[in-house]
Protein backbone atom coordinates (compact mmCIF):
# COMPACT_ATOMS: atom_id res chain seq x y z
CA UNK A 1 0.00 0.00 0.00
CA UNK A 2 1.47 3.40 -0.95
CA UNK A 3 2.41 5.77 1.86
CA UNK A 4 -0.51 8.23 1.87
CA UNK A 5 1.70 11.03 3.15
CA UNK A 6 4.23 10.62 0.36
CA UNK A 7 1.93 9.86 -2.58
CA UNK A 8 -0.31 11.92 -4.86
CA UNK A 9 -3.05 11.37 -7.43
CA UNK A 10 -4.05 13.76 -10.21
CA UNK A 11 -7.45 13.02 -11.76
CA UNK A 12 -8.04 14.77 -15.09
CA UNK A 13 -11.29 14.71 -17.02
CA UNK A 14 -12.92 16.56 -19.90
CA UNK A 15 -16.65 16.03 -20.43
CA UNK A 16 -17.66 19.21 -22.31
CA UNK A 17 -16.19 20.12 -25.69
CA UNK A 18 -16.51 22.85 -28.31
CA UNK A 19 -15.54 20.66 -31.28
CA UNK A 20 -16.04 17.10 -30.04
CA UNK A 21 -18.91 15.08 -28.65
CA UNK A 22 -19.65 15.61 -24.96
CA UNK A 23 -18.99 12.82 -22.45
CA UNK A 24 -21.20 13.58 -19.41
CA UNK A 25 -20.17 10.43 -17.53
CA UNK A 26 -16.57 11.66 -17.25
CA UNK A 27 -17.54 14.24 -14.61
CA UNK A 28 -19.01 11.43 -12.47
CA UNK A 29 -15.82 9.40 -12.95
CA UNK A 30 -13.73 12.13 -11.32
CA UNK A 31 -15.98 12.63 -8.30
CA UNK A 32 -16.27 8.92 -7.52
CA UNK A 33 -12.57 8.12 -8.02
CA UNK A 34 -11.49 11.02 -5.81
CA UNK A 35 -13.80 9.80 -3.05
CA UNK A 36 -12.49 6.25 -3.20
CA UNK A 37 -8.78 7.10 -3.42
CA UNK A 38 -9.20 9.36 -0.38
CA UNK A 39 -11.01 6.66 1.61
CA UNK A 40 -9.54 4.19 4.11
CA UNK A 41 -10.07 1.14 1.88
CA UNK A 42 -7.85 2.52 -0.86
CA UNK A 43 -4.87 4.85 -0.54
CA UNK A 44 -6.35 7.20 2.07
CA UNK A 45 -4.94 10.29 0.36
CA UNK A 46 -5.38 13.44 2.41
CA UNK A 47 -6.41 16.94 1.37
CA UNK A 48 -4.12 18.35 -1.29
CA UNK A 49 -2.84 14.93 -2.34
CA UNK A 50 -5.81 13.86 -4.47
CA UNK A 51 -6.23 16.67 -6.99
CA UNK A 52 -9.08 16.87 -9.50
CA UNK A 53 -8.61 18.80 -12.74
CA UNK A 54 -12.10 18.98 -14.22
CA UNK A 55 -12.80 20.49 -17.65
CA UNK A 56 -9.24 21.70 -18.36
CA UNK A 57 -9.01 24.44 -20.97
CA UNK A 58 -5.33 24.09 -21.86
CA UNK A 59 -2.35 21.77 -21.69
CA UNK A 60 -0.33 24.12 -19.42
CA UNK A 61 -3.16 24.08 -16.88
CA UNK A 62 -2.88 20.29 -16.62
CA UNK A 63 0.90 20.15 -16.67
CA UNK A 64 1.19 22.76 -13.91
CA UNK A 65 -0.91 20.60 -11.58
CA UNK A 66 0.96 17.40 -12.50
CA UNK A 67 4.29 19.15 -11.97
CA UNK A 68 3.24 20.26 -8.46
CA UNK A 69 2.09 16.74 -7.57
CA UNK A 70 5.29 15.26 -9.00
CA UNK A 71 7.30 17.55 -6.71
CA UNK A 72 5.34 16.38 -3.64
CA UNK A 73 5.18 12.64 -4.30
CA UNK A 74 8.20 10.57 -3.31
CA UNK A 75 6.40 7.21 -3.00
CA UNK A 76 3.71 6.84 -5.69
CA UNK A 77 2.27 9.25 -8.25
CA UNK A 78 -0.97 8.34 -10.04
CA UNK A 79 -2.28 10.24 -13.06
CA UNK A 80 -5.76 9.42 -14.40
CA UNK A 81 -7.28 10.85 -17.56
CA UNK A 82 -10.77 10.42 -19.02
CA UNK A 83 -11.95 12.08 -22.21
CA UNK A 84 -11.28 12.00 -25.93
CA UNK A 85 -7.88 10.59 -26.78
CA UNK A 86 -6.78 11.86 -30.19
CA UNK A 87 -4.04 11.18 -32.71
CA UNK A 88 -2.01 13.40 -34.97
CA UNK A 89 -1.45 12.48 -38.61
CA UNK A 90 1.83 10.91 -37.49
CA UNK A 91 0.01 8.70 -34.98
CA UNK A 92 1.16 10.50 -31.83
CA UNK A 93 -1.26 10.47 -28.92
CA UNK A 94 -2.61 13.66 -27.40
CA UNK A 95 -5.26 14.06 -24.72
CA UNK A 96 -8.09 16.43 -25.38
CA UNK A 97 -9.15 19.51 -23.41
CA UNK A 98 -12.36 21.46 -23.84
CA UNK A 99 -11.25 23.27 -27.01
CA UNK A 100 -9.33 20.43 -28.69
CA UNK A 101 -9.62 19.87 -32.42
CA UNK A 102 -8.96 16.47 -34.09
CA UNK A 103 -5.47 16.19 -35.66
CA UNK A 104 -4.44 19.49 -34.05
CA UNK A 105 -2.07 18.42 -31.29
CA UNK A 106 -1.44 22.07 -30.43
CA UNK A 107 -5.02 22.21 -29.13
CA UNK A 108 -4.54 19.39 -26.62
CA UNK A 109 -2.06 17.83 -24.19
CA UNK A 110 0.62 15.85 -26.02
CA UNK A 111 1.07 12.64 -24.09
CA UNK A 112 4.82 12.70 -24.65
CA UNK A 113 5.04 15.93 -22.63
CA UNK A 114 3.17 14.30 -19.75
CA UNK A 115 5.31 11.16 -19.98
CA UNK A 116 8.57 13.12 -19.76
CA UNK A 117 7.31 15.08 -16.77
CA UNK A 118 6.49 11.86 -14.92
CA UNK A 119 9.92 10.44 -15.67
CA UNK A 120 11.50 13.51 -14.07
CA UNK A 121 9.43 13.25 -10.89
CA UNK A 122 10.86 12.11 -7.54
CA UNK A 123 8.24 9.38 -7.09
CA UNK A 124 9.55 5.83 -6.93
CA UNK A 125 6.45 4.49 -8.70
CA UNK A 126 4.17 5.92 -11.38
CA UNK A 127 0.68 4.71 -12.27
CA UNK A 128 -1.06 6.02 -15.39
CA UNK A 129 -4.72 5.22 -16.07
CA UNK A 130 -6.14 6.32 -19.41
CA UNK A 131 -9.85 6.04 -20.15
CA UNK A 132 -9.86 7.13 -23.78
CA UNK A 133 -10.68 4.67 -26.52
CA UNK A 134 -10.86 4.27 -30.27
CA UNK A 135 -13.63 6.28 -31.87
CA UNK A 136 -16.79 4.65 -33.11
CA UNK A 137 -20.02 5.82 -34.66
CA UNK A 138 -22.09 4.93 -31.59
CA UNK A 139 -23.25 7.89 -29.53
CA UNK A 140 -20.93 8.62 -26.63
CA UNK A 141 -17.92 6.69 -27.94
CA UNK A 142 -14.49 8.09 -27.09
CA UNK A 143 -11.76 8.45 -29.65
CA UNK A 144 -8.25 7.16 -29.25
CA UNK A 145 -5.41 5.04 -30.47
CA UNK A 146 -5.45 1.54 -31.93
CA UNK A 147 -2.53 0.73 -29.64
CA UNK A 148 -3.03 3.13 -26.78
CA UNK A 149 -0.79 1.34 -24.33
CA UNK A 150 2.03 1.37 -26.87
CA UNK A 151 1.90 5.16 -27.04
CA UNK A 152 1.45 5.54 -23.28
CA UNK A 153 4.30 3.35 -22.06
CA UNK A 154 6.53 4.82 -19.37
CA UNK A 155 9.65 2.92 -18.38
CA UNK A 156 9.41 1.41 -14.90
CA UNK A 157 5.78 2.44 -14.50
CA UNK A 158 2.34 0.85 -14.67
CA UNK A 159 0.03 1.95 -17.46
CA UNK A 160 -3.59 0.81 -17.53
CA UNK A 161 -5.49 1.86 -20.64
CA UNK A 162 -8.99 1.33 -21.96
CA UNK A 163 -8.64 -0.73 -25.13
CA UNK A 164 -9.58 0.44 -28.63
CA UNK A 165 -13.18 -0.35 -29.35
CA UNK A 166 -14.27 0.44 -32.87
CA UNK A 167 -18.02 1.06 -33.04
CA UNK A 168 -18.32 0.55 -29.31
CA UNK A 169 -20.23 3.05 -27.18
CA UNK A 170 -17.94 3.29 -24.17
CA UNK A 171 -19.76 6.24 -22.66
CA UNK A 172 -23.39 5.66 -23.66
CA UNK A 173 -25.92 8.35 -22.69
CA UNK A 174 -27.67 7.59 -19.44
CA UNK A 175 -24.83 5.59 -17.88
CA UNK A 176 -23.44 6.97 -14.64
CA UNK A 177 -19.82 6.24 -15.57
CA UNK A 178 -17.82 5.36 -18.66
CA UNK A 179 -17.62 1.60 -19.22
CA UNK A 180 -13.97 1.16 -18.24
CA UNK A 181 -13.94 3.45 -15.19
CA UNK A 182 -17.31 2.06 -14.14
CA UNK A 183 -15.77 -1.40 -13.73
CA UNK A 184 -12.74 0.08 -12.00
CA UNK A 185 -15.04 1.79 -9.50
CA UNK A 186 -16.94 -1.45 -9.03
CA UNK A 187 -13.73 -3.08 -7.80
CA UNK A 188 -13.10 -0.20 -5.42
CA UNK A 189 -16.61 -0.16 -3.99
CA UNK A 190 -17.62 -3.84 -4.15
CA UNK A 191 -14.36 -5.76 -4.41
CA UNK A 192 -13.68 -9.05 -6.19
CA UNK A 193 -15.48 -12.16 -4.90
CA UNK A 194 -12.97 -14.85 -4.04
CA UNK A 195 -10.07 -12.42 -4.24
CA UNK A 196 -7.42 -11.81 -1.61
CA UNK A 197 -7.78 -9.23 1.14
CA UNK A 198 -5.47 -6.87 -0.77
CA UNK A 199 -6.05 -6.18 -4.47
CA UNK A 200 -2.97 -5.13 -6.41
CA UNK A 201 -2.96 -3.51 -9.85
CA UNK A 202 -2.53 -6.82 -11.69
CA UNK A 203 -5.51 -8.34 -9.85
CA UNK A 204 -7.66 -5.30 -10.62
CA UNK A 205 -6.63 -5.33 -14.27
CA UNK A 206 -7.35 -9.04 -14.67
CA UNK A 207 -10.82 -8.73 -13.14
CA UNK A 208 -11.81 -5.63 -15.12
CA UNK A 209 -10.59 -7.22 -18.35
CA UNK A 210 -12.63 -10.41 -17.72
CA UNK A 211 -15.80 -8.47 -16.89
CA UNK A 212 -15.59 -6.14 -19.89
CA UNK A 213 -14.81 -9.02 -22.26
CA UNK A 214 -17.80 -10.98 -20.94
CA UNK A 215 -20.02 -7.97 -21.63
CA UNK A 216 -18.76 -7.76 -25.20
CA UNK A 217 -16.90 -4.53 -24.57
CA UNK A 218 -13.28 -3.73 -25.47
CA UNK A 219 -10.77 -5.31 -23.12
CA UNK A 220 -8.30 -2.98 -21.39
CA UNK A 221 -4.56 -3.08 -21.94
CA UNK A 222 -1.76 -2.87 -19.43
CA UNK A 223 1.97 -2.43 -19.37
CA UNK A 224 3.92 -2.78 -16.14
CA UNK A 225 7.61 -2.61 -15.38
CA UNK A 226 9.43 -4.51 -12.63
CA UNK A 227 7.05 -5.23 -9.72
CA UNK A 228 4.71 -2.29 -10.38
CA UNK A 229 1.78 -4.66 -10.83
CA UNK A 230 2.08 -5.71 -7.18
CA UNK A 231 1.24 -2.21 -5.93
CA UNK A 232 -1.87 -2.45 -3.78
CA UNK A 233 -4.78 -0.48 -5.24
CA UNK A 234 -7.42 -1.17 -2.60
CA UNK A 235 -8.73 -3.54 0.04
CA UNK A 236 -11.17 -6.17 -1.15
CA UNK A 237 -14.65 -5.40 0.17
CA UNK A 238 -15.80 -8.85 -0.95
CA UNK A 239 -13.13 -10.60 1.07
CA UNK A 240 -14.89 -13.23 3.14
CA UNK A 241 -14.52 -12.89 6.89
CA UNK A 242 -15.40 -15.66 9.32
CA UNK A 243 -16.53 -15.34 12.95
CA UNK A 244 -14.16 -16.25 15.75
CA UNK A 245 -15.27 -18.18 18.82
CA UNK A 246 -16.09 -14.89 20.51
CA UNK A 247 -18.38 -13.91 17.68
CA UNK A 248 -16.25 -11.07 16.28
CA UNK A 249 -15.43 -11.09 12.60
CA UNK A 250 -11.81 -11.19 11.59
CA UNK A 251 -9.95 -11.87 8.38
CA UNK A 252 -9.96 -15.57 7.47
CA UNK A 253 -7.48 -16.72 10.13
CA UNK A 254 -4.45 -15.40 12.00
CA UNK A 255 -2.18 -17.36 9.69
CA UNK A 256 -4.05 -16.42 6.51
CA UNK A 257 -4.44 -12.72 7.17
CA UNK A 258 -2.34 -10.24 5.23
CA UNK A 259 -1.41 -7.39 7.54
CA UNK A 260 -0.16 -4.04 6.21
CA UNK A 261 3.62 -3.89 5.90
CA UNK A 262 4.94 -0.71 7.58
CA UNK A 263 8.58 -1.08 6.52
CA UNK A 264 8.34 1.32 3.56
CA UNK A 265 6.46 4.05 5.44
CA UNK A 266 8.20 7.39 5.50
CA UNK A 267 5.62 9.85 6.88
CA UNK A 268 3.36 10.21 9.92
CA UNK A 269 0.35 10.32 7.59
CA UNK A 270 1.35 7.01 6.08
CA UNK A 271 1.81 5.50 9.55
CA UNK A 272 -1.69 6.53 10.69
CA UNK A 273 -3.21 5.36 7.42
CA UNK A 274 -1.51 1.97 7.87
CA UNK A 275 -2.98 1.70 11.39
CA UNK A 276 -6.41 2.22 9.86
CA UNK A 277 -5.63 -0.57 7.40
CA UNK A 278 -4.79 -2.81 10.36
CA UNK A 279 -8.21 -2.14 11.89
CA UNK A 280 -9.94 -2.91 8.57
CA UNK A 281 -7.95 -6.14 8.19
CA UNK A 282 -8.84 -7.20 11.74
CA UNK A 283 -12.54 -6.72 11.05
CA UNK A 284 -12.97 -5.22 14.52
CA UNK A 285 -14.73 -2.05 15.57
CA UNK A 286 -13.40 0.39 18.16
CA UNK A 287 -15.40 -1.20 20.97
CA UNK A 288 -14.27 -4.73 20.03
CA UNK A 289 -10.63 -3.63 19.95
CA UNK A 290 -11.04 -2.21 23.46
CA UNK A 291 -12.56 -5.51 24.63
CA UNK A 292 -9.78 -7.54 23.01
CA UNK A 293 -7.22 -5.39 24.82
CA UNK A 294 -8.76 -6.26 28.17
CA UNK A 295 -9.66 -2.62 28.70
CA UNK A 296 -6.09 -1.38 28.26
CA UNK A 297 -7.25 0.97 25.49
CA UNK A 298 -10.66 2.67 25.49
CA UNK A 299 -12.83 2.94 22.33
CA UNK A 300 -12.33 6.71 22.39
CA UNK A 301 -8.56 6.27 22.52
CA UNK A 302 -8.74 3.94 19.51
CA UNK A 303 -10.71 6.59 17.62
CA UNK A 304 -8.23 9.29 18.62
CA UNK A 305 -5.26 7.14 17.55
CA UNK A 306 -6.74 6.43 14.12
CA UNK A 307 -7.64 10.06 13.48
CA UNK A 308 -4.35 11.67 14.47
CA UNK A 309 -2.64 14.09 12.13
CA UNK A 310 0.77 13.51 13.70
CA UNK A 311 2.79 10.51 14.82
CA UNK A 312 1.77 9.08 18.24
CA UNK A 313 4.05 10.60 20.89
CA UNK A 314 4.15 7.40 22.96
CA UNK A 315 4.47 3.84 21.74
CA UNK A 316 2.28 2.13 24.36
CA UNK A 317 -1.16 2.90 22.88
CA UNK A 318 -0.01 1.80 19.42
CA UNK A 319 1.42 -1.42 20.82
CA UNK A 320 -1.81 -2.23 22.68
CA UNK A 321 -3.87 -1.40 19.57
CA UNK A 322 -1.82 -3.68 17.30
CA UNK A 323 -1.92 -6.52 19.82
CA UNK A 324 -5.69 -6.20 20.29
CA UNK A 325 -6.21 -6.30 16.52
CA UNK A 326 -4.32 -9.60 16.37
CA UNK A 327 -1.08 -8.51 14.70
CA UNK A 328 1.62 -11.14 15.42
CA UNK A 329 4.31 -10.21 17.96
CA UNK A 330 7.17 -10.42 15.45
CA UNK A 331 5.38 -7.96 13.15
CA UNK A 332 4.69 -5.58 16.04
CA UNK A 333 8.47 -5.40 16.56
CA UNK A 334 8.75 -4.14 12.99
CA UNK A 335 6.05 -1.54 13.63
CA UNK A 336 7.97 -0.25 16.65
CA UNK A 337 11.18 0.07 14.63
CA UNK A 338 9.35 2.17 12.03
CA UNK A 339 7.75 4.31 14.77
CA UNK A 340 11.16 4.91 16.36
CA UNK A 341 12.69 5.83 13.00
CA UNK A 342 9.92 8.31 12.20
CA UNK A 343 10.12 9.80 15.71
CA UNK A 344 13.89 10.24 15.36
CA UNK A 345 13.48 11.91 11.95
CA UNK A 346 10.80 14.14 13.45
CA UNK A 347 13.11 15.23 16.29
CA UNK A 348 15.94 15.99 13.85
CA UNK A 349 13.60 18.05 11.70
CA UNK A 350 12.36 20.00 14.71
CA UNK A 351 15.93 20.65 15.90
CA UNK A 352 16.98 21.95 12.48
CA UNK A 353 13.96 24.26 12.34
CA UNK A 354 14.79 25.60 15.81
CA UNK A 355 18.40 26.29 14.83
CA UNK A 356 17.28 28.08 11.67
CA UNK A 357 14.84 30.16 13.71
CA UNK A 358 17.57 31.15 16.16
CA UNK A 359 19.84 32.24 13.32
CA UNK A 360 17.14 34.26 11.60
CA UNK A 361 15.67 35.84 14.72
CA UNK A 362 17.50 36.78 17.97
CA UNK A 363 16.07 35.55 21.23
CA UNK A 364 13.93 37.80 23.40
CA UNK A 365 16.76 38.08 25.92
CA UNK A 366 19.23 39.19 23.26
CA UNK A 367 17.03 41.88 21.71
CA UNK A 368 17.48 44.49 24.52
CA UNK A 369 21.26 44.05 24.26
CA UNK A 370 21.21 44.60 20.51
CA UNK A 371 18.91 47.59 20.76
CA UNK A 372 21.00 48.95 23.61
CA UNK A 373 24.13 48.81 21.47
CA UNK A 374 22.37 50.52 18.61
CA UNK A 375 21.01 53.25 20.92
CA UNK A 376 24.42 53.91 22.41
CA UNK A 377 25.99 54.03 18.96
CA UNK A 378 23.40 56.52 17.69
CA UNK A 379 23.84 58.68 20.81
CA UNK A 380 27.63 58.58 20.49
CA UNK A 381 27.47 59.53 16.81
CA UNK A 382 25.11 62.38 17.67
CA UNK A 383 27.43 63.73 20.40
CA UNK A 384 30.32 63.65 18.00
Amino acid sequence: MPDAGASCAVLIGASRYAHLESLPAVANNLTALAQELSGPRSWGLGAGRCIVVAEPVSAPQVLDVVESAAAMATDTLLVYYAGHGLQTEDGDLYLSVSGSVPQRSDTGLQYDHLRKMLLRSRAERHVVILDCCFSGKALGAMSGSDGLVEHAEIEGSYVLAASPGYRQALAPPGDMYTAFTGELLSVLTAGIPGGSVLLDLDAVYGHVRRVLTAKGRPAPQKRGGNTAGQLVFCRNRSYQAVPTRGGSEVGQSPSGRTWPDPTQLRTATGFINALNQVRITSGLGHKSISEHSGGQIAPGTVSSLLNKKNLPVRWKSTHVFLSACGVPVDQIVGWKEVWERLRAEQRVGTAIESQQEEVLQPTAAARPTIWGRLSRRVKRDGDG
